[in-house]
């Protein structure tokens, strides 16, 4: 079970820290199975801990284990997901799909954690010391689980007052004369990010944040024209559309899991639960279809 946790999380810590016990207790079980199946089960790597082909036997076996000591577990309470998940996700995800969703599924299963790590990133090749990772685009990457979550648009916003004291552009082109706030160019990991601002001209110095919501709030503000997520800007209230009919990114959210973590039934109903919540917010099954479309590659 050590060894499934380090296969699962990548990081001895983060193993440690689900099990309960301390770093130096992981590594001696894991070098003690090492020892007993005479070879390397995992092996280094500048992600973290990746598993070996004797690892992957050792995995198999490993999940059958689990199983049962899952199907003893819920003899006695009746709920066989319990432990810890974590998920690594965009601010604005995070607020507004997976905290309630999350809330949601931890009322059906007590005994179960969930850590939500902030990040607005591309997935990693290595998902170390994560069971999910919320990522934007379609994830180019090996060895990994990954499903579409739903599709989105990234829009313009601005408060009435400021259309009024400074003007409504009529094309992408008057955005030159408007402070546009969005990213640091040179914090941007995701390349979908990027390209949104590439489709439109050089502004004005403007506020720029690492932050959605510091996004959110420089444009209720009155700092510019926000470049925002459609759920986030036609949500409030202080915001109207600005070019609605000229400008529009679509993007998606996609979930990525190690091979290990969709067998894993806590993991697998912490996905299930998300996708349910989106489907419920959402509608049924088109957010994954057009999250499929838009990732699609050109």
């Amino acid at each position: 079970m050590t060894f499934l946790a380090v296969a699962r999380l990548g990081r001895y810590t983060a193993a440690a820290e689900v099990l309960g016990v301390n770093h130096s207790t992981v590594s001696r079980r894991i070098a003690a199975l090492e020892h007993a199946m005479g070879g390397r089960v995992l092996v280094r790597t500048t992600g973290g801990w990746e598993v070996t082909d004797l690892g992957r036997r050792a995995v198999a076996i490993a999940q059958r284990i689990e199983g049962s000591l899952r199907e003893l577990v819920a003899d006695e309470d009746g709920d066989a997901v319990h432990g810890m998940v974590r998920i690594a996700a965009p601010e604005a995800f995070t607020s507004v799909f997976l905290v309630p969703a999350m809330t949601a599924l931890r009322e059906r299963h007590p005994r179960l954690a969930v850590e939500l790590l902030a990040a607005t990133r591309r997935a990693q090749q290595n998902r170390s010391g994560v069971d999910l990772e919320i990522v934007v685009g379609r994830p180019q990457v090996l060895r990994a689980y990954a499903t579409p979550l739903c599709s989105y648009d990234l829009r313009l916003y601005a408060t009435p007052e400021y259309l009024t004291a400074h003007g409504e552009p009529a094309s992408v082109a008057d955005l030159a004369e408007h402070p546009l706030v969005y990213y640091v160019e040179s914090s941007l990991q995701v390349d979908e990010l990027d390209r949104a601002i590439q489709e439109l001209p050089a502004s004005p110095p403007s506020i720029r944040s690492t932050s959605v919501f510091a996004h959110v709030a420089a444009t209720a503000a009155g700092a510019g024209i926000g470049i925002l997520p459609d759920f986030l800007g036609d949500a409030d209230a202080r915001l109207v559309p600005v070019l609605t009919e000229t400008f529009s990114h679509p993007l998606a959210y996609w979930a990525v899991a190690r091979d290990e973590g969709p067998r894993n039934p806590a993991v697998a109903e912490t996905l299930a639960a998300i996708t349910a919540h989106i489907r419920a917010v959402q509608g049924d099954a088109a957010p994954v279809a057009a999250a499929e479309e838009a990732a699609a590659p050109a």
